[in-house]
């Protein structure tokens, strides 16, 4: 994983010569693989809901792994208020969300 070093709330700057992109108010990784972090938690939802149709994790906070946005669909989810939906995610990842600076959490119930 990317090693980083937080110099103030909104700059991240990697130990390694990856250059970061602005995009939409966060920075993002030059490249596509995933990183360590985001296939870990990817693991432990896909564990936890075996039933979802959609997981999407990216990490937001350049690639040390503060700060993660989470997209996940479930029929898991269906009849559930969107609080309640959130809860069962933070449970899932109540060991990960320990070394976290933040979370984005998006769930949807398939149609």
């Amino acid at each position: 994983m990317l090693a980083c070093t937080r110099l103030c709330s909104s700059t991240i700057f990697s130990a390694f010569r990856t250059t970061p992109v602005a995009a939409f108010g966060h920075l993002q990784r030059g490249f596509s693989s995933q990183t360590d972090g985001e296939e870990r938690i990817a693991s432990v939802l896909k564990e936890k809901f075996p039933l979802a149709s959609k997981l999407k994790v990216t990490d937001i906070s350049g690639g040390c792994g503060a700060m993660y946005e989470i997209h996940i669909e479930s029929s898991e989810f269906k009849g559930k208020r969107t609080v309640q939906q959130h809860q069962l995610v933070n449970q899932a990842l109540k060991e990960e969300i320990q070394s976290m600076h933040g979370l984005r959490i998006f769930t949807n119930i398939p149609k």
